[in-house]
C-alpha cells in the first residue's frame, strides 16, 4: 500500500496576508504540517502544492518534496480542494507513480501530530470505508438552536426544550485539518465526503479555526496549553 501526504499551500490569503508560512510560536505554521506528516512515518512521500517559491522553499527546509508547481488554474481564487487534488494525482500518474491512500492536510493546522496521522492511517487501511476525517462535538447541543424570527426568538427543534443535554445525540462537524481518503474511491467520486466515511473524534483542546487575527492569538495560546499539557 503506497501512501502519499498532500499539504496544500497556496500564495494568496486575503484575511491574513501570506498566512501559511506567517510565524506561529517561533516556525512558519505550515511547518507544523509537515513535520507531522514526516513525523508519522506512514508515508512514501510528503509533497507541498503550491505556486509560490518562497513557500516550496520553506517546504523543503521542513523536510517536504515539491516535484512540481501549481498550474495557473490551481492557484487562483477559485480553485478548489478537488482542482488541487486532481491536479497533483494525475502529475504523479505522468511520472508513473500511483497512491493507495492520500492524506490531505492544511499547512494552517498546527494541531495535527504525527500519531493522530499515523492512527488514520492505519485505521483506513484496516478498514472498508472510503475517507477518514477528523471532527470535534458540537459544544452545545444543536438539538436547542435558536433563531430570530420578526425580532424575536424562537426554537428550531421546540420538541427538545426540557429535554436533558445528555439524553440527547452528539453532533459533530468537521475540525478543517486533514483529510484521509482512497484515492480510487475520489477519483470516482470527485468529493473526499463520499461513501463509507469513519470518523476520528478529537478533543475540543486540539482544534481551532484559523480565519482571523483573533482566530491566530487563540490558536497560539491553545496550542501552549496543549503542548504544557503534552510536555
Amino acid at each position: 500500500m503506497r501512501t502519499l501526504a498532500i499539504i496544500t499551500a497556496r500564495g494568496g490569503s486575503k484575511r491574513i496576508p501570506r498566512k501559511n508560512i506567517k510565524d506561529f510560536n517561533g516556525k512558519p505554521i505550515m511547518a507544523y504540517s509537515i513535520e507531522a506528516a514526516v513525523g508519522s512515518e506512514v508515508f512514501d512521500k510528503v509533497m507541498v502544492s503550491t505556486e509560490d517559491e518562497e513557500i516550496a522553499e520553506i517546504g523543503k527546509h521542513y523536510g517536504a518534496e515539491v516535484p512540481f508547481y501549481r498550474s495557473e488554474q490551481t492557484a487562483g481564487d477559485f480553485a478548489t480542494t478537488t482542482d488541487v487534488l486532481n491536479e497533483v494525482i494525475a502529475e504523479y500518474e505522468k511520472r508513473g507513480e500511483k497512491f493507495d491512500i492520500i492524506a490531505c492536510i492544511y499547512p494552517t493546522a498546527p494541531f495535527i501530530t504525527p500519531t493522530r496521522l499515523r492512527e488514520a492511517v492505519e485505521k483506513l487501511g484496516k478498514s472498508d470505508a472510503d475517507s477518514l476525517i477528523p471532527v470535534v462535538r458540537f459544544s452545545f447541543p444543536p438539538q436547542r438552536a435558536m433563531e430570530i424570527q420578526d425580532g424575536y426568538l424562537i426554537f428550531r427543534q421546540p420538541e427538545y426544550i426540557n429535554a436533558r443535554s445528555q439524553d440527547l445525540t452528539p453532533h459533530f462537524h468537521d475540525v478543517g485539518q486533514f483529510y484521509v481518503f482512497r484515492t480510487e474511491s475520489f477519483k470516482v467520486n470527485q468529493r473526499i465526503m463520499a461513501g463509507k466515511i469513519l470518523p476520528m473524534e478529537l478533543p475540543e483542546t486540539e482544534v481551532q479555526d484559523i480565519d482571523n487575527p483573533v482566530d491566530w492569538e487563540l490558536a497560539e495560546l491553545k496550542y501552549k496549553l496543549m503542548s504544557r499539557q503534552d510536555g
